[in-house]
């Protein structure tokens, strides 16, 4: 199982997460475009660390929200979203030709991430704008058990995209399987020891124990912790170990 990590994330001289300290643990750096974070100095020195640590490079596309971080919906729908997405793809992959690179994956961000999971038609045009891109990029979604995978992975085939499936380190999960809110408490974990017992549950037994006390099966490739988490960047270390 992969480590993912939200990196690329400040913008201008606004600095957020620490991505020199964070990168020689992960393998995917999941690079803010632009949108929801970052800008092109940010995007380019993010590159370049992911290229000195061999570490490879995702799209983390977002809602055009710099004022809330991309956590905020946004009424884009169809051929709009589509072009806001690959505007962003574009963007990145730009920045990574220009230093030997390719973008390889693409993982929505924040309210867009969460409304992927809800919504088909906005699933659909996020398939969409990755295919029309590049058929040949992975789309990172949320993981769920094995059935519930299956029937993500079937309707991203048909138009010919592959899916890569999501678990989160630092996220708490409701009962129906999807990350609790941000605005509720307890939605995010900063205790890196219970972070720690999440990632064995996920890697190990391939469920996670829910923020009501249940336990629920989670089939995942890959396992993130956000870049933004400020008070585990310091158990970065540690995380990993567990899940290796």
């Amino acid at each position: 199982m992969k480590f993912n990590c939200d990196m690329g994330e400040s913008f201008g001289s606004w600095v957020k997460g620490n991505d020199e300290a964070v990168m020689p643990f992960v393998d995917m750096a999941n690079i803010a475009c632009g949108m929801h974070a970052s800008d092109p100095s940010t995007m380019a020195r993010t590159v370049a660390l992911a290229c000195e640590h061999g570490v490879s490079i995702g799209a983390h596309p977002g809602y055009p929200d710099l004022l809330g971080f991309g956590r905020r919906e946004f009424a884009l729908e169809g051929a709009q979203l589509e072009a806001c997405v690959l505007y962003q793809i574009g963007a990145l992959d730009g920045i990574c030709r220009a230093q030997g690179r390719r973008v390889e994956y693409v993982k929505p961000h924040g309210a867009l991430y969460n409304k992927m999971m809800r919504d088909e038609s906005t699933l659909d045009s996020l398939i969409t704008a990755v295919r029309r891109y590049d058929a040949g990029l992975p789309l990172v979604v949320l993981a769920a058990g094995a059935s519930a995978n299956a029937a993500l992975r079937a309707r991203a085939a048909r138009q010919g995209v592959e899916l890569w499936f999501e678990a989160f380190a630092d996220r708490a999960y409701g009962a129906d399987g999807r990350l609790v809110p941000r605005t509720q408490p307890g939605a995010v974990h900063t205790d890196a020891e219970r972070v720690i017992r999440q990632v064995r549950e996920i890697a190990e037994q391939g469920q996670v124990s829910t923020l009501e006390g249940t336990r629920i099966a989670l089939k995942a490739d890959t396992l993130c912790l956000h870049g933004d988490n400020e008070q585990l960047l310091a158990a970065v270390g540690r995380i990993r170990a567990a899940l290796s």
